[in-house]
């Protein structure tokens, strides 16, 4: 027989010679305390059978049709065990106000033999307590564990019973119905306990400080590994974990597989004995992921021009934010609807952006223009300001006269071996230097080229 199974068959016998002892007793004595405390045994009676059924099916092995194992069966009967001690805790509270308020009489017997009988019954549910929680800490069952939480409740139950016959032997005769409703409210606490415990397990609930130890464990991985998604549940003690990676896009089977390796092996280290899944997926470089947004969204009708495209990763998701040209004359609403649908197309063309953020700006119309005078008395100011700004005069200056003013076009000459920042830079600064000295001049389109 598998040692657990062995400890939930002692409980078992454990809890039935209880409740015969307590019983035969309470009803001898007319102790409710005692009384009580055999409804709470027998209780503990059919737990311990669920306890020891249901071990026997979770230390079955995974199966086809339970390919995760059978460990939620401990926690099924554990969910099954508290629902029985809410009620029967609600009974005994129930008897024992009565007792108090004077609807019932309390008819308590503290005969010596009582006293003898509590005795044997703490030394019994001290050993039961001490023997379960050993084991549940050694082979990290849930139903052990409950069993164990059981067990020291009916000890603090049995003194506190037997606290309340001290009391009624020394002529205070609720003191057995105050005892009774103490192990009443001792008895549902634990309960409560248990049932928001393990309906969190069957309705995999993550946990979190397993999941801050494993995402520390996976940052510590050298050379750093990109973490895309984790999802984790538990189960009779054990950790599940899924994890998604990113490997570079040309790396070799061999090399996506050893990171892999690592992953598990530094999940396993935080959580022992867990049962870890490490997928690998090629982590595309910032520029990929920005084209195949900006292709999604110019996919959008009515959507003109895009740019400012920009990608972000933040921990363990990525963003994207972009700016979108419409018509200019287009309702608020209905763009607000067009930069929706975008958001839609981009997340759909690129899975693994997390959230999207769009910018609007209307589309500049099409202006009427015509060249101005080769004499034009800005040409002058414009050709100073660039030798000025840059120590080389303008490659070329020509300005036209448009419906929103006169622009100034003009190309600067930079150092081939500059970056692109840098040109732009370059041309920011004269085309600042420009629009401050030359009121006149209503915009200034800077061309460079080496």
């Amino acid at each position: 027989m598998h040692p657990q199974r062995r400890t939930a068959l002692v409980s078992v016998l454990a809890a039935a010679a209880l409740v015969v002892l307590k019983l035969a007793t309470g009803i001898a004595s007319g102790s409710l305390g005692l009384l009580s405390e055999a409804l709470h045994s027998g209780t503990d009676l059919v737990a311990a059978l669920l306890t020891f059924f249901a071990v026997g099916v979770a230390v079955r092995p995974a199966d086809r049709g339970h390919q995760y194992g059978h460990g939620k069966a401990e926690h099924l009967a554990a969910l099954s065990e508290a629902s029985i001690l809410v009620l029967a805790s609600l009974a005994i509270a129930g008897a024992a106000v009565a007792r108090l308020l004077g609807i019932l009489e309390p008819e308590v017997d503290a005969a010596w033999w009582a006293f003898v009988v509590l005795g044997l019954v703490i030394a019994i549910d001290a050993t039961r307590t001490i023997v379960s929680m050993r084991s549940a800490r050694r082979f990290h069952s849930a139903a052990l564990q409950a069993n164990a939480l059981h067990f020291g409740g009916d000890l603090a139950g049995s003194t506190a019973v037997l606290v309340g016959l001290v009391a009624v032997a020394h002529g205070y005769p609720n003191g057995d119905s105050l005892a009774a409703l103490f192990v009443a409210a001792l008895v549902l606490l634990a309960a409560l306990r248990l049932i928001r415990r393990n309906v969190d397990v069957l309705m995999d609930v993550a946990p979190a400080d397993v999941e801050e130890a494993v995402t520390a464990a996976i940052a510590g991985i050298e050379p750093p590994v990109h973490l895309r998604r984790m999802r984790m549940r538990q189960a009779a003690g054990r950790t599940f974990a899924d994890v998604v990676i990113g490997v570079a896009p040309g790396a070799a089977v061999g090399q996506g597989h050893a990171v892999a390796d690592q992953v598990e092996d530094a999940v396993q280290r935080a959580v022992p004995e867990s049962d870890v899944v490490v997928h690998v997926e090629p982590d595309e470089d910032e520029a990929a992921i920005r084209d195949r947004a900006h292709a999604a969204a110019l996919s959008v009708r009515r959507v003109r021009e895009v740019h400012n495209v920009s990608v972000v990763h933040v921990v363990d998701h990525t963003e994207v934010s972009l700016h979108l040209k419409l018509p200019g004359d287009l309702p608020l609403d209905e763009a607000h609807r067009v930069a929706e649908e975008v958001e839609r197309a981009i997340r759909r063309s690129v899975p693994e952006i997390d959230s999207v953020q769009t910018h609007i700006e209307p589309l500049a119309e099409e202006s009427r223009g015509h060249v101005a005078e080769e004499n034009e008395p800005e040409r002058e100011d414009v050709e100073r300001i660039v030798l000025a700004t840059t120590g080389e005069p303008a490659r070329d200056v020509r300005f036209l006269h448009t419906d929103e003013g006169l622009v100034a076009h003009l190309t600067l000459a930079v150092d081939p071996t500059a970056t692109l920042a840098q040109a732009h830079a370059r041309a920011s600064e004269v085309e600042h230097a420009i629009r401050t000295a030359c009121g006149r001049i209503a915009d200034v389109i800077v061309h460079t080229e080496p």
